[in-house]
């Protein structure tokens, strides 16, 4: 079964008011003034890597061509858009068949990205691609923080899997988005159910703290757990004395105890302790699962630690300190006339404050060193080196309005990891540094 095709409630029956009323209204000037239907091109980079970051990753392409394709304005939104005189009569007579029907290439989802990289182009007329702005930031700035964040983690947890638990830390449906995300990055499993129906990721859950304070004691809490879901469950352990619960959780279960939890304290010392412990009691195959306000940097100082896996919510939801990747939408070439075979002239924006940025329609290529490992992000308007040819890095995400690339969410986990491992060694320092390779302009 195909969750993402039955329009759950995590979803939304258009997107087409996911945007900003400046949108709409250069729209309705651009139709008067007789622009609108000017062929046009708009691409997707941010200037810089949050700080301190090595590399970006990208996320949300499949949500955004979920987007587009329900970006439609049905009666209820024209009315709202008539009712609020948002626009004239013209222009709302003009949204009610509007269909993107350009094309979309951009970076494979998954695929690392560095300053000034073109992570997605956007061509069509003026009208219609502009339109598309605030939905496609909104989704590849959320999704591609989090991603960022959950790759990170994945380097700091050298194999051990990685457990997303925060969507009680950010909002219903930006929670199922992060997981997803958080997936493609590098995480294992989500404990939000709804992430788990929509996007099939698995999904792992046992109990809280409130489960044991509702029984008279423990280890009556431990055996109805264990009667309930079998002896492989995780048992939490640090509701009272650490310790103690260990002991309890071995004698109610036995020595085949799946895990135990632990969630406060000093993880690095009771990671040592619980694991003596339980190799002590004959428990030598339970394994310990650390929560606990976990980041990047916690993971990897508990890398000598016997843990085995990870459960990380409020910092891999925000980006761990980087809610958004700074991404924009910025209109780079345009064409000369409205006539169909007009040239495209490349545009710009000419600012002060460091928000120029090079107008043209724009290729990327990644080239290797001669050992196979990526040396530089190179983005050039112009013809496409004959030794780049085939180290392009854009592909059709859309052509003629019809979405040609989507494609299962284990494939693009797969290709962050494969892209991840082409980088230089230095991608997975955790300490502040520069982008890992340098963005050259031909």
């Amino acid at each position: 079964m195909n969750t993402a095709d039955l329009g759950l409630p995590v979803a939304v029956p258009s997107t087409a008011l996911f945007t900003d009323q400046y949108e709409l209204t250069m729209l309705q000037a651009a139709l008067r003034s007789g622009t609108a239907d000017r062929r046009s091109v708009f691409e997707v980079f941010t200037r810089r890597l949050p700080e301190g970051r090595r590399y970006g990753v990208v996320a949300g392409t499949g949500r955004v061509l979920d987007a587009v394709e329900n970006f439609r304005f049905d009666e209820t939104i024209l009315d709202f858009l008539r009712e609020r005189r948002i626009l004239d009569g013209p222009t709302l007579d003009w949204l009610a068949d509007y269909r993107f029907r350009g094309d979309i290439w951009g970076y494979p989802e998954g695929e690392v990205y560095f300053p000034g990289s073109p992570i997605m182009r956007v061509e069509g007329s003026f009208a219609e691609a502009v339109l598309l702005e605030t939905v496609i930031l909104s989704i590849l700035n959320h999704d591609s923080a989090v991603a960022a964040a959950a790759s990170r983690m994945a380097v700091a947890a050298g194999g051990r899997p990685l457990i997303e638990m925060g969507a009680r830390r950010t909002h219903e449906l930006a929670a199922v988005a992060a997981a997803r995300s958080a997936y493609v990055g590098g995480f294992n499993s989500t404990s939000d159910l709804a992430a788990g129906f929509r996007y099939n990721i698995p999904t792992v859950g046992t109990s809280a703290h409130s489960f044991t304070l509702l029984h008279d004691s423990e280890r009556d809490a431990f055996r109805a757990q264990v009667d309930s879901l079998g002896g492989g469950t995780t048992l939490l352990v640090d509701t009272f004395d650490v310790t103690e619960a260990v002991r309890t959780a071995v004698e109610v279960a036995g020595p085949d105890l799946g895990a135990v939890r632990i969630d406060s304290g000093d993880l690095l010392l009771l990671a040592h302790r619980v694991r003596q412990q339980l190799d002590e009691l004959g428990a030598r195959d339970t394994r310990i699962v650390v929560t606990s306000d976990l980041d990047e940097y916690a993971i990897a100082s508990l890398a000598a630690a016997p843990v085995d896996a990870y459960g990380v919510g409020t910092q891999l939801v925000t980006g761990s300190g980087h809610p958004t990747c700074s991404m924009v939408y910025k209109l780079v070439a345009r064409a000369e006339s409205d006539a169909p075979d007009a040239p495209l002239r490349p545009v710009a924006k000419k600012s002060m404050g460091g928000k120029a940025s090079p107008g043209g329609r724009k290729w990327a290529a990644r080239r290797l060193d001669e050992h196979g490992v990526a040396e530089a992000e190179v983005v050039g308007t112009g013809p496409v080196p004959p030794e780049l040819a085939d180290r392009q890095l854009a592909v059709p995400l859309v052509r003629g309005g019809e979405v040609v690339a989507r494609e299962p969410l284990d494939a693009v986990r797969e290709r962050h990891i494969a892209a991840r491992g082409g980088l230089p060694m230095s991608a997975a320092q955790l300490s502040r540094g520069e982008a890992v390779l340098p963005t050259e302009q031909v």
